[in-house]
Order: C-alpha cells, then sequence, then structure tokens
C-alpha cells in the first residue's frame, strides 16, 4: 500500500498531470479518501515555491538554447499565456479569484505548475499567489474527488 502513496505523490508533482491524475489514481488503488487528498495536495503544492522563484528565470535562460529552447519557449508561452487568461478574468473578480479559479478548475492546460508560473509573471506577491494556488488546488482535489469516487462506485455497481 505504501507504494501507491508514494505513487500518487510523485503523479501530483508532475506537470500537467497534477491531482488532477494523481487524485483519481489514489481513490482507485484503494487509498482512503482523506490520505489520499492530503498525499496529492501535498505532493501538488511542494513545487510551487521552486516554480514561483526560479522557473520563470531558468526558462527565460534557456529559451535561446538549441536542444532545450523550442520546449523552455513553450513553456514560457504557457505561462503567459496563463497570466492573460488571468489578467483578463481578473477585471471584475480580482487576480487573487482568478489565479485561484484558474488552479481550481480542472481543465487541460490549468494547475497549480501553470497558475504559479503565470503570478511569477505577473509580479504577484509571494504570499497571495501561493495562497491562491493552495485554495484552487483544494478546489480542484473536491472536483476531482467528487467525480473520480462517483466513476469507481459506478464501475463497481456494474461489475
Amino acid at each position: 500500500m505504501l507504494k501507491h502513496y508514494l505513487i500518487a505523490f510523485l503523479i501530483s508533482m508532475v506537470p500537467l498531470v497534477e491531482l488532477r491524475g494523481a487524485l483519481p489514481y489514489a481513490l482507485a488503488s484503494g487509498i482512503p479518501t482523506l490520505p489520499a487528498y492530503l498525499v496529492c495536495m501535498i505532493g501538488n503544492m511542494l513545487p510551487v515555491p521552486v516554480i514561483f522563484f526560479f522557473a520563470r528565470k531558468v526558462l527565460e535562460w534557456g529559451a535561446d538554447k538549441k536542444y532545450i529552447g523550442p520546449f523552455f519557449s513553450w513553456c514560457l508561452e504557457k505561462g503567459h499565456k496563463g497570466g492573460q487568461k488571468l489578467t483578463e478574468k481578473a477585471s471584475s473578480k480580482g487576480l487573487f479569484f482568478a489565479l485561484l479559479l484558474f488552479v481550481g478548475i480542472p481543465l487541460p492546460g490549468t494547475g497549480a505548475w501553470t497558475g504559479t508560473l503565470a503570478a511569477s509573471i505577473l509580479d504577484m506577491d509571494f504570499k497571495t499567489s501561493v495562497t491562491a494556488v493552495m485554495l484552487g488546488v483544494l478546489l480542484a482535489a473536491i472536483i476531482m474527488g467528487v467525480g473520480s469516487l462517483l466513476v469507481i462506485n459506478g464501475v463497481h455497481l456494474l461489475g
């Protein structure tokens, strides 16, 4: 069982997959609900400070390099697009809530990684960014947990 906890933890740290992939895995592999939430949320939040303080600098440094440049440029573009979406949404609700919803609504290309990179590109305050991202991860966890449990229980009823 410890293996499943570790796998869920590691999946939740992977960009683009994050908690959205880790929580369904954790619940389907038999990890109890509360520990599954905790493991996946902690794993998803662990890279956030590193992303906020260093990712933008590393991506800007590597964007013009021969082999890594295209990928680094793609990541920067993703962060810039995320930042643009946030500022568009922020006009009436504020940047904090826009970031929270950007991270919290589990759609492809949104999540803690992209949201944190976008916050860094927008030069948001670290404490405000982390709080918004954390609440967004919690919202995503609730949405993904409910959806996953409905699917898992539905499969068990059919089988």
